[in-house]
């Protein structure tokens, strides 16, 4: 029987990282994908022939510029291009921000004069005070019960950052933390389609409306995005977000590591309390000095262990985390570039985000849906077209779209049939026709293990 150092259930991209450092530090790893390709969310597959698709992921941020370089994923095909502008279409107008600060002042400022003075200085201080929330997210959370040397030396640095902050930052600080991302915009600007479009940020990926408490953090956590040390940048990888996981799996495969696909774990073996190795749906088994688990809580905790083998409040307590999903991908083959009535033709606004959010009442809307066990009738999107960027990604004069919708809850009422993501789709469809009219030949929807997948063919 094989043995590794490490084993690493799930080939998703961070259990691929860990793999590449683990790897790189010259243990020897083992990753276990039960899918036929790496990747998790974060996998490029080719849903109709000629067209690529991001299947459930589709933007990249966040990416912190030292893993790049010490994983020189560069070397092993990462090559991020930047997303530079978001357009958000309205019913007889539009809201177009781009990277060049001068164009979005004099765009805002058509808009309302008042907010785009006020935009100039909230920029910046959201800079400053995502700089300062950052060494949080790059520490390990300290034990407060019973703190080591180490958590006590960790506290101290923190307190010593913080102590920083002057008076302003730290109020600012403050109400990010407990505000609404409405609220907290309220105070800045009196646009409501700008404070729409910057609010919708608070709420992608949560389960969350724009006001709720709570939101205007993960405003502030996606203002703290970058693109190799590029700060409050967003992009698109050449070939998809799957390339990013190719290229980290290559990482971990230069370092020495193994990765097997079609290789879905039934258990974790336990011996003495500690985790000792993994058998396989086939009856294969392996042993590891470690076991690493890139699944979610309850499937790693609940499902490939025995509930005997962990203390009776720790299974409790995973029993009780709540994990609501609410997001849906929609990806779209087109024949042709969308024709937004308030902005018509092929133009820089394509290139970058498309918000659909006109309104703060539209996003809550959307969210009272999903409040009550539905998907959103009149869902916000998170639109990219990815052919733009990298003409790879669909056939000569033809496109992808790729739809991030909220909301679609994945415990909806009924759970889903083909029915509801038939309406789901057209649902999507609508939305977008509302500013873009479209027409279609036919609707398909398809659902994998963890998440919607809506393809249409538009005429």
């Amino acid at each position: 029987m094989k043995k590794y150092d490490a084993i690493i259930i799930g080939g998703g991209h961070n259990g691929l990282t860990a793999a590449a450092y683990l790897s790189k530090a010259g243990k020897k790893v083992l990753v276990l994908e039960r899918r036929y390709i790496v990747g998790g969310a974060a996998v490029t597959e080719e849903v109709f022939p000629g067209f690529k698709f991001s299947v459930c992921s589709y933007v990249v941020s966040l990416m912190k510029a030292n893993v790049i370089r010490e994983l020189m994923l560069p070397k092993f095909g990462l090559e991020l291009l930047p997303l530079e502008s978001t357009f958000t279409p309205l019913d007889n107008d539009y809201l177009l921000r781009t990277s060049d600060t001068d164009q979005t002042y004099r765009e805002i400022y058509r808009h309302s004069p008042k907010d785009a003075e006020s935009y100039m200085r909230f920029g910046p201080l959201m800079s400053q005070i995502g700089m300062a929330v950052r060494p949080i997210l790059e520490t390990i959370a300290p034990n407060a019960i019973r703190p080591s040397f180490s958590d006590l030396s960790s506290i101290n640095k923190l307190f010593k950052h913080f102590k920083k902050l002057n008076a302003e930052e730290f109020e600012y600080l403050a109400k990010l933390m407990t505000m609404s991302s409405a609220d907290f915009l309220d105070e800045w600007f009196e646009c409501d389609y700008l404070k729409s479009t910057m609010s919708a940020s608070g709420i992608i990926g949560t389960f969350m409306g724009p006001r709720s408490p709570g939101s205007a953090y993960v405003m502030l956590h996606h203002y703290m995005g970058d693109i190799d040390g590029a700060f409050r940048a967003w992009g698109f990888q050449k070939g998809g977000t799957g390339a990013i996981s190719m290229a980290i799996a290559k990482s971990a495969e230069y370092f020495g590591a193994d990765i097997l696909t079609e290789a879905p774990v039934k258990k974790v073996k336990v011996k003495n309390g500690k985790a000792v190795g993994v058998v396989l749906d086939n009856g294969d088994e392996y042993e590891g000095s470690k076991v690493i688990s890139g699944l979610d809580p309850k499937l790693s905790f609940l499902h490939l262990l025995d509930e005997d083998d962990l203390p009776s409040d720790f299974v409790s307590s995973i029993k009780n985390f709540r994990i609501r999903g609410s997001s849906g991908k929609v990806n779209l083959a087109l024949n042709g570039l969308p024709d937004f009535t308030c902005l018509p033709g092929k133009g820089h606004h394509l290139n970058g985000a498309i918000s659909i959010s006109p309104s703060i009442d539209y996003l809550e809307k959307a969210y009272d849906d999903a409040k009550y066990g539905n998907f959103s009738e009149s869902p916000y999107m998170d639109i990219i077209i990815p052919s733009l960027l990298d003409p790879d990604m669909a056939p000569p004069g033809k496109h992808v779209m790729s739809c991030f919708v909220q909301y679609a809850p994945y415990n909806i009422n009924g759970g889903w049939d083909n029915v509801k993501r038939e309406a789901f789709g057209d649902s999507v469809i609508k939305a977008l026709a509302r500013f873009a009219p479209v027409s279609y030949t036919h609707l398909r929807a398809h659902e994998t293990d963890s998440y919607l997948v809506c393809r249409l063919l538009l005429e």
